[in-house]
């Protein structure tokens, strides 16, 4: 097997909606294709990555760091002692070079790459990605399906409660039982009453409803605005304060009761293993969010997982942010805790197969070889475009 070449591209994932942080006007994607030598039905199999929302586009670092590097790189150094592309051994390839530390962009870039290695390999073997990785890293048996839940609640020009309660109505018409929205853009009293407008729609059970600061807090707002939902018993209370503030972390699980969700701006295993180690981060009712297609790929992920392992961390835990069909693949091949899911934002990244359907915050998964973009009709076409 070798690879012929890689097209890389950028598509747009703009919209006028906004969190505590940041708006996503100018959100852009990067996209790869990787084009092998495997003719299946006269046609070369390919394989396609792309980066998970919330982070730029990383075209650069792609063009003149890790592509190169897969391309000049020896054919038979890609391959497995059986002769399988090995998406491990082209990560160590792409990483040749590279200093430890300042995750930042290179992560996502290496991240997109890794994708487009393991969607090529699980094709090669005309498997589903999720199969061929629970036979592969898993225990054989993975799960026939996925929970998720439904993230919005966004603040976007002219939308009042009204406006939020019809959105989670449409969630909960589409099956899932569990939502999200966004806190932190407003002040306190304000976001209290989004939260219980919310509430109201679930007819009343917190439990159904997570919120997210996107990082936003300092220590002192983190604690009152933790007082003052604790009540509500909420499903999560995510990324309260900067990603590295570990002591924020760790001081909040000591007066928060409820469960904390943080992990999606950690893009390493070694940042995973700080905020195991000084965050505070509870076993038994907190959730890890780490995002593969942000974090070095499914390469690097496998290593926190066993990190986690270690320390005596479910994978049940984790449940990635991103709401994309790669981190799906991973949870039901790995036994994760679930996936993040965006039934209206972030497209045509965003999302699963054309036709899957969500039952009681429940998904199942394609049997479409490797991670399944054909069967997601309006990605493919721009994907296929890379390589036309």
């Amino acid at each position: 097997m070798k690879v012929v070449s890689v097209h890389e591209g950028v598509i747009p994932i703009s919209s006028s909606i906004r969190n505590a942080w940041i708006d996503f006007s100018a959100m852009d994607c990067s996209i790869v294709a990787v084009v092998s030598d495997v003719i299946r039905d006269g046609k070369p199999l390919v394989g396609y990555g792309f980066n998970s929302n919330g982070r730029y586009s990383a075209g650069d670092i792609l063009r003149r760091r890790m592509i190169p590097r897969l391309l000049a790189a020896e054919p038979g150094s890609l391959l497995d002692e059986a002769g399988k592309l090995d998406p491990a051994r082209a990560w160590e390839i792409m990483m040749r070079n590279e200093k430890p530390g300042g995750h930042g962009e290179r992560s996502v870039a290496v991240g997109v790459m890794d994708m487009a290695l393991f969607d090529l390999a699980a094709k090669i073997e005309g498997r589903p990605l999720y199969r061929y990785l629970s036979d592969k890293y898993g225990d054989g048996r993975p799960d026939d399906s996925v929970f998720v839940y439904a993230a919005g609640g966004y603040y976007a020009p002219d939308k009042g409660l009204p406006e939020l309660q019809d959105e989670m109505r449409r969630f909960l018409d589409m099956g899932y039982s569990v939502v999200k929205m966004k806190i932190g853009g407003a002040d306190l009293a304000e976001d209290l009453k989004r939260i219980e407008s919310v509430i109201d729609v679930l007819d009343g059970d917190g439990s159904r409803l997570a919120v997210d600061v996107n990082g936003r807090f300092d220590l002192e707002t983190a604690l009152e605005y933790g007082k003052a939902i604790e009540p509500y018993n909420l499903f999560w209370y995510e990324e309260v304060g900067d990603p590295l503030d570990y002591r924020l972390n760790a001081v909040l699980s000591e007066n928060y009761s409820g469960s904390i969700a943080t992990g999606e701006n950690l893009f390493s295993v070694q940042d995973a293993r700080n905020l195991i180690r000084y965050g505070g981060m509870r076993p038994d009712r907190d959730y890890l969010q780490f995002d593969p297609a942000l974090s070095y790929g499914l390469t690097e992920y496998l290593r926190t997982q066993q990190m986690l392992r270690d320390h005596g961390w479910s994978s049940r835990r984790c449940i990635p942010h991103g709401g994309h069909q790669f981190s799906l693949h991973i949870a039901a091949a790995l036994k994760l805790g679930g996936n993040e899911s965006y039934p209206g934002e972030f497209q045509p990244t965003g999302g699963f197969a054309d036709g899957a359907v969500v039952e009681n915050s429940q998904v199942g998964l394609t049997e479409t070889p490797g991670i399944g973009f054909e069967a997601k009709s309006a990605f493919y076409s721009v994907l296929r475009d890379l390589h036309a």
